[in-house]
């Protein structure tokens, strides 16, 4: 991760609890932490096979899961996504989404009653 990105991840990071004198630990190690999850996400990896390079794997499943758990990777997600939705203009909360299904043929054990009428592809799944 760039000097740049390495600033924007922080500040979008929840503050720790040290800094708000809730005691604990300072964790010095974020952007380390970071970087590895990122490098076994986009990599596709296994924990067991985090690099060298990075802190041992089972302290960075540990920072991983302590996150996951309290709920703080979906927190992050959401701001970073508000930052990149103001940043291009948009209304920060999604307002719209999109679903999409297949509509699948009966099989012929199936009762004709219980099939029904695709609107937008306009079909009868048969």
């Amino acid at each position: 991760m760039t000097d740049a990105e390495w600033a924007g991840v922080r500040a979008a990071l929840p503050v720790p609890g040290w800094l708000e004198g809730r005691g604990g630990q300072p964790e010095s190690c974020h952007r380390q932490m970071a970087d590895a999850v990122r490098y076994l996400v986009a990599g596709g990896i296994t924990w067991r096979s985090m690099p060298a390079d990075f802190p041992a794997w089972d302290r960075v499943y540990a920072f991983f899961r302590r996150w996951r758990d309290k709920g703080w990777t979906a927190e992050f997600h959401g701001r970073l996504r508000d930052r990149i939705r103001e940043a291009a203009g948009r209304d920060p909360e999604p307002t719209a989404g999109v679903i999409d299904a297949r509509s699948v043929k009966g099989a012929a054990s199936v009762p004709t009653a219980t099939r029904g009428f695709d609107g937008g592809k306009k079909s009868w799944p048969v």
